[in-house]
């Protein structure tokens, strides 16, 4: 890398979303792997974990038996770790490593010792994920440690070349403190999305924002039975040449609870490749449109006009920290607002599924609009229907899409990937056809959800503690004229008012006039635009720049 940073040797960022969708990780990287390469070309280098086979292999995954083949040969792995390389097939097309770990389990004792005497880390607590979670990262430590050491035996690589290993979340922690003990000259960069131990506090129904500053990150850790983890995290935070995180909101939980203030918070960029062409986007919303009505009539037995109001929350299943209850109490307070047009409201997060309703699909098939099904208010079946928060909720609620109700609630529990066996279409596909979205977080580091509905020009409702929601009235204005945004102030103790105000927000959309609607829909997608990763790559260049000095002088001593 030359002295102003700005031409790494090589880029390695490790983490378990790679060519593996989860969350809201997976978002980070596949969208910003397009910068990046227009940027330093091949020199970006992903690695995550091999957890596929012939029967179920990655649908995101290219191989190439030519791409680093000589380094492949010569690799000299342990037994037990095994790659595949090729290309992620995403915009941009990076390449990517695979890695097989299961040789790492068989020496995690020895390692995890290892660690503690050099880290401190304390993995007696392990349980659950850690162990797995540990024996990819070791592993890819090790693929790491090997690529470095093969770019540096290259003679077209100059002596001072600077290589930088970024890695993602606590599970991949073990890989930066293997790296940095056998790879001393390696920039390294850790990413925290969101605390183990602030998550795991809210989860637990515990008041993060009220109480944090009497926090103690190894105290909650030992309540909360999260030690392992906790002391993971907390020892690649303070180990790496650079620490960064995603939200000002996050920052503050970081400097609180893992006792380091991130050195620079690189903000969650996006890429609308997916968003339909603007000739195009009047059928994607009519298709989509189109799908939600037919199976919300086959489901409830009711018609639905093509005015009929459609909203809709998504994303990961956490009942509190994304705000389910928040949205489901919302909309039931709607029906006493005396809406101007019929409201359906869907929750699209995926739970513990079973497969597909038998008699709803048969009922779409059959199109006959008075077939009220029982239980009108979810799509597909469930393992553990009876212990379900949402189900649960919408029944105490007293949600009954009769034909008398204003406001119908339907729960799609499933990944909606376009062969769910009811919408048979994508979530991106769906997307087009809401005419609000809302995400009522209480525990939100950054929020992929509300960008992508305003990349959409789908105007979005989020929460004051979303760091997604701290940008909007920081940087752009607080307001759906102005944003294309609604951001509803949000504390520890203030639930009815913001459940109130979310029922507010979404009446004055569904009474607004077209015109004020189309001005609406044209600041969410400016919104957007000033959060692509053309703009928030900066960030990343800084990370860069901060973790390489930070080596060169703990290298020089």
């Amino acid at each position: 890398m030359d002295k102003n940073n700005q031409n790494p040797a090589l880029i390695l960022e490790t983490s378990w979303e790679v060519c593996n969708k989860i969350g809201g990780i997976y978002t980070v990287l596949s969208t910003k792997a397009a910068t990046l390469q227009k940027l330093y070309k091949d020199r970006t280098i992903f690695i995550g974990p091999d957890v596929w086979n012939a029967e179920n292999p990655s649908p995101y995954f290219i191989e190439s038996k030519t791409l680093l083949k000589k380094w492949v040969l010569d690799a000299n792995l342990p037994e037990g770790v095994d790659v595949r390389v090729g290309r992620w097939d995403i915009p941009g097309k990076p390449i990517v490593v695979l890695v097989k770990f299961g040789g790492m389990y068989a020496v995690k004792d020895s390692f995890y010792g290892e660690m503690w005497r050099l880290y401190g880390v304390d993995s007696l607590h392990a349980y659950g994920d850690y162990d797995e979670a540990c024996a990819f990262s070791h592993a890819a430590g090790i693929v790491a440690e090997s690529l470095v050491s093969y770019f540096q035996s290259l003679k077209t690589t100059p002596a001072d070349a600077t290589f930088i290993a970024h890695y993602d979340e606590w599970t991949t922690g073990m890989g930066l403190l293997y790296i940095k003990h056998k790879k001393p000259e390696v920039a390294t960069i850790f990413t925290t999305h969101a605390t183990s131990i602030g998550r795991s506090i809210c989860g637990n129904g515990k008041p993060l924002y009220d109480n944090l500053s009497a926090y103690n990150g190894d105290q909650m850790a030992r309540e909360l039975n999260m030690e392992s983890k906790h002391s993971l995290e907390k020892a690649a935070a303070q180990q790496a040449d650079c620490f960064t995180t995603v939200s000002d909101v996050t920052a503050r939980e970081c400097e609180q609870l893992l006792g380091r203030r991130p050195d620079v918070v690189t903000l969650n960029g996006f890429e609308d490749s997916f968003v339909p062409a603007k000739t195009k986007f009047a059928a994607a919303r009519k298709a989509a449109r189109k799908r939600m009505f037919e199976v919300a009539e086959a489901l409830t037995g009711n018609t639905y006009d093509n005015d009929t109001f459609i909203v809709a929350t998504s994303g990961r299943c956490e009942y509190r920290n994304k705000g389910l209850d928040v949205y489901l109490d919302a909309v039931a307070r709607l029906g006493d607002l005396d809406p101007a047009r019929k409201i359906l409201a869907f929750v699209m997060v995926p739970a513990w599924v079973d497969k597909a309703r038998p008699d709803l699909a048969i009922a779409l098939g059959l199109r006959n609009d008075d077939n009220r099904l029982p239980d009108p208010v979810i799509t597909h079946t469930l393992h553990n229907y009876d212990s379900d928060a949402v189900i649960n909720r919408i029944h105490q609620i007293g949600f009954t899409n009769d034909r008398n109700s204003r406001v119908t609630v339907i729960y799609v529990p499933c990944y909606l990937n376009g062969s769910d066996g009811i919408f048979d279409m994508t979530y991106y596909q769906l997307i087009p056809g809401f005419d609000a979205t809302v995400f009522a977080s209480y525990y939100e580091p950054w929020g992929y959800t509300p960008l992508e509905s305003v990349a959409f020009g789908v105007p979005t409702v989020t929460t004051s503690l979303s760091g997604f929601g701290q940008w909007v009235m920081s940087t752009l204005g607080n307001g759906f004229e102005k944003s294309g945004v609604a951001v509803d102030n949000r504390t520890d103790s203030n639930y009815d008012e913001v459940c109130s105000g979310i029922a507010r927000d979404i009446k004055y959309l569904v009474n607004a006039p077209a015109q004020t609607l189309t001005e609406i829909s044209l600041a969410a997608k400016a919104t957007a635009a000033e959060a692509s990763w053309s703009n928030f790559i900066v960030f990343y260049q800084k990370a860069f720049e901060i973790a390489t000095k930070n080596a060169e002088k703990r290298n020089s001593k």
